[in-house]
């Protein structure tokens, strides 16, 4: 086994700290845990300092990610990779073993895999390695390669016959299991079908062909050959199907087979449609050659047109091609942005006239699933999809109607706002014509089965948010995550699909993603905890939870970090209550007269969760937090409206209004801070990365008096320079919604800056783009703003990678903190 050791720094720094466990677990029965009065902090007698925290990450370990079960149960596989090596590592480890053991390289295309399908019987497991085929026999792990090519296959599926089927490019290929003899089902070219032998139309071509017998010889000819070419086709049964030709104004987007081999749908997509920016590059001033290198960039949200997708069904039995309509999604063409188009008309003194068209849609595009949004029945030839309109109002789950081409509406989710990009899973419960999904319509992410044609069942039902759901093997249970004691936590569950009976099956105190064993019985666990970050264990279901890896280093193990307290912030806006966390200076006094000063932390992204029970993705600033500590601020970390795990309102509060609920939360946050932890109001900065640099931008512009300081990294300055899939969502889009960009684009509203800023951005950042903080950067210079500093970081894409990138901006962060709060 490869030794991945600590670095000799952090072995130097941290070692010797005690070894004190700072962590209590969380009240699982309580929504207001950890409210006041909140436990002192713990003691350390090595202080933290920028370079250690910032350091080459590998020194807090080198984590197990992307573990998946092995085909018989027994044994977990995983990689590891160190954060600046340009290669993984794979690893076995059997459940009741101690250690893993490192996959050689010729052995990696033999060890089960993640992803593959299985034959009807469950007997046997067809899967991709490098673009080839392979199938495994369940019963004896005999393993045999199917193809070695160079051209590497796009996807594979078992037939109901059991033969096996493979696409590649815009062909599909069945490999007959008794001869071994390849068959080309379909040859699809996006082109013009071939016209054929022409008969002469004009004047000069027929006095051609009636003088000149040569001409009408060759004439005669060719439709002999055509002729004698169709035939064959026909009769000849060694032949493969005849190719299909769809035009040349699209592409293939999508292809799915079905599972009895008669059936392919298509998605289909303008051509000329291509998501990249046609005006814009990014300059990288960097480049290996000594050169500026040109980059291509998307398109940015004001340019950005996704013109859906269109639906074909081609028959293979009979060759024939079915085009889908969609008018047999409800609402199909009703204009949901109506509202918003009159109110930015009546703005601009004009008025808006409402008409139906229909709308534009495409299969959905959920951004945290490995499934299909087209799902085959197992048995039938029944067909489901979940669309989505490009406008992000509705989501439909819709059968198809593969003879005639039609779409039947199973169920529709609208939302005035939008629909969410994530918990959408779905599929057919096998032998039934039910299906089962996740939806949003009670306000949180729930459970549900809908036999066609009736009603649909809760499976589950409460405030707390249902996902990553998984049928079992029997097709009796469906296990899936909910935070259901609190907001936080995380636990796994799941519902007898007959009694409709639900059981919790873990007791954790933190967070967790799981996976089911391909036999059922147990649950493989990616988890953590406040101080704790993400270990593998194994829990039979109805047993006892054992640790299967345990990949962080001693030295991070043993200094007494800081477990941050989650508490309920109260709402004076209407919102109820706002989850934060909240991290105590060391010497900790209420009572003290000279009042703590104080930081706030914003997540990024948007629609995340970071005040949970869980170890941070944000590791640095969890270290940097427990810095801050240690130099006398109270820091707190606050889910603000827009956050994930709160349910639809809590999701969509920021509608068309970015920027300004999420204030209102901090405000509460700073009021909650004061009140609770000895904080000097006129003492209190912000900080943030992506969205919380836009949130940074937003407080210091539309709040002045709320902080008296804030570092902006890699923020947002304008929406309109965003990406369509994700801004389009939340304020629609510039043409169609002017009101809303203004409303919610910081560089609308520089003018309010007062107190000093520090905006931080790295150039090759290719999804906030540099571009956004040139932009802002000449703004506040043309608003004679003196209270801005700026920082660039030349190599760096959004997410820095250099240790020493980390630092300076860290550097940075910390000294301004120091002169203006202090």
């Amino acid at each position: 086994m490869r030794n991945l050791g600590l670095s000799a720094l952090a072995v130097a720094v941290l070692a010797g700290c005690a070894a004190t466990s700072t962590e209590t677990a969380a009240p699982a029965s309580s929504p207001q845990a950890f409210q006041v009065p909140l436990a002192q902090p713990p003691q350390v007698s090595q202080a933290l300092t920028l370079n250690q925290i910032m350091a080459n990450p590998d020194w807090m370990g080198i984590f197990a990610k992307e573990a998946y079960w092995s085909d018989d149960s027994q044994s977990v596989l995983f990689a590891r990779q160190a954060s600046a090596a340009p290669l993984r590592s794979y690893y076995q480890q059997g459940i009741n073993d101690s250690l893993a053991v490192e996959l050689a390289l010729d052995k990696l295309h033999s060890a089960d895999q993640q992803f593959g399908v299985f034959d009807r019987t469950k007997s046997h497991k067809a899967y991709l390695y490098q673009g080839n085929i392979f199938v495994k026999q369940l019963s004896t792990g005999k393993i045999s390669q199917l193809t070695r090519q160079r051209s590497a296959i796009d996807g594979v599926r078992y037939l109901n016959n059991g033969d096996i089927a493979y696409w590649q490019g815009d062909s599909v290929f069945q490999i007959h299991q008794d001869s071994g003899l390849v068959e080309q089902l379909a040859e699809i070219k996006m082109a013009k079908a071939p016209e054929g032998v022409k008969e002469p139309t004009s004047y000069i071509a027929k006095q051609q062909h009636r003088l000149i017998q040569y001409m009408a010889l060759q004439q005669e000819n060719a439709k002999v050959k055509a002729q004698y070419k169709e035939a064959l086709q026909k009769s000849d049964p060694t032949l493969a199907a005849s190719t299909w030709y769809l035009g040349d104004s699209e592409v293939v987007s999508e292809l799915s087979l079905s599972p009895d081999g008669r059936y392919i749908l298509l998605a289909l997509t303008d051509k000329n449609y291509t998501g990249s920016s046609e005006h814009d590059i990014m300059p990288n001033y960097l480049g290996s050659d000594g050169y500026i290198n040109p980059v291509p960039v998307r398109a940015r949200v004001a340019e950005d047109t996704p013109p859906g997708q269109r639906f074909v069904v081609l028959d293979l039995n009979l060759h024939k091609q079915v085009d889908i309509t969609i008018e047999g999604l409800t609402g199909f063409d009703e204009d949901v942005l109506a509202k918003v188009k009159a109110e930015n008309a009546k703005a601009k003194g004009e008025t808006y006239q409402s008409t139906k068209a229909p709308r534009k849609i495409q299969l959905i595009q959920d951004w945290g699933w490995t499934q299909s949004a087209i799902q085959w029945h197992e048995s039938e030839d029944k067909l489901a999809l979940m669309l989505e309109a490009t406008d992000n109002k509705d989501r439909w789950i819709a059968s198809v109607d593969l003879a005639k081409g039609k779409f039947t509406t199973e169920h529709r989710l609208h939302d005035d706002a939008w629909v969410n990009y994530d918990y959408n899973q779905f599929g057919w419960l096998p032998g039934t014509d039910t299906l089962y999904y996740l939806s949003e319509e009670s306000g949180y992410s729930q459970l549900y089965t809908k036999a066609q044609g009736k009603n649909a069942r809760a499976l589950t039902q409460g405030k707390f948010v249902v996902s990553d759901i998984t049928l079992s093997p029997d097709a009796n249970y469906i296990y899936y995550k909910a935070n259901q004691t609190h907001p936080g936590i995380y636990n796994v569950h799941r519902v007898n699909l007959v009694t409709g009976k639900n059981e919790q099956l873990t007791q954790w105190d933190g967070n967790l993603d799981y996976s089911l064993s391909p036999d059922g019985t147990q649950l493989l666990l990616n988890a953590s905890r406040r101080t704790q970050p993400n270990e593998l264990y194994v829990q039979p279901i109805g047993g006892e939870i054992n640790q299967l890896t345990s990949y962080t280093s001693d030295a991070f193990k043993n200094y007494p970090w800081q477990a941050p307290e989650v508490v309920a912030v109260p709402s004076t806006h209407g919102a109820d209550k706002v989850y934060a966390r909240v991290y105590l200076p060391q010497g900790y006094d209420q009572s003290r007269p000279e009042k703590y000063p104080a930081v706030i932390f914003n997540h990024g992204a948007g629609y995340l969760q970071n005040a949970d029970y869980g170890f941070s993705g944000y590791f640095r600033e969890f270290m940097f937090h427990n810095l801050l500590t240690q130099q006398g601020y109270v820091v707190m970390d606050m889910d603000y409206r827009g956050s994930k795990g709160y349910g639809r309102d809590w999701r969509t509060a920021i509608y068309r209004n970015m920027g300004h609920p999420e204030v209102e939360d901090l405000k509460d946050g700073v009021s909650w801070m004061a009140t609770n932890t000895n904080v000097n109001i006129q003492r209190v900065g912000t900080y943030g990365g992506s969205y919380g640099g836009f949130l940074t931008f937003m407080s210091l512009f539309t709040a002045p008096d709320l902080f008296q300081a804030g570092a902006a990294l890699r923020p947002v300055a304008d929406w309109a320079h965003y990406n369509a899939p994700y801004t389009s969502n939340i304020l629609n889009t510039p043409d169609v919604d002017p009101i809303a960009y203004e409303r919610s684009s910081p560089i609308e509203h520089a003018q309010g800056l007062t107190k000093p800023l520090l905006i931080m951005s790295g150039v090759m950042d290719d999804n906030v783009f540099f571009q956004d903080s040139v932009r802002m950067v000449q703004h506040l210079i043309e608003l004679e703003k003196p209270t801005f500093e700026t920082a660039i970081y030349p190599v760096e894409p959004h997410g820095f990678r250099q240790p020493s990138s980390w630092l300076d901006e860290y550097r940075r962060i910390y000294k301004l903190f120091e002169q203006e709060l202090k």
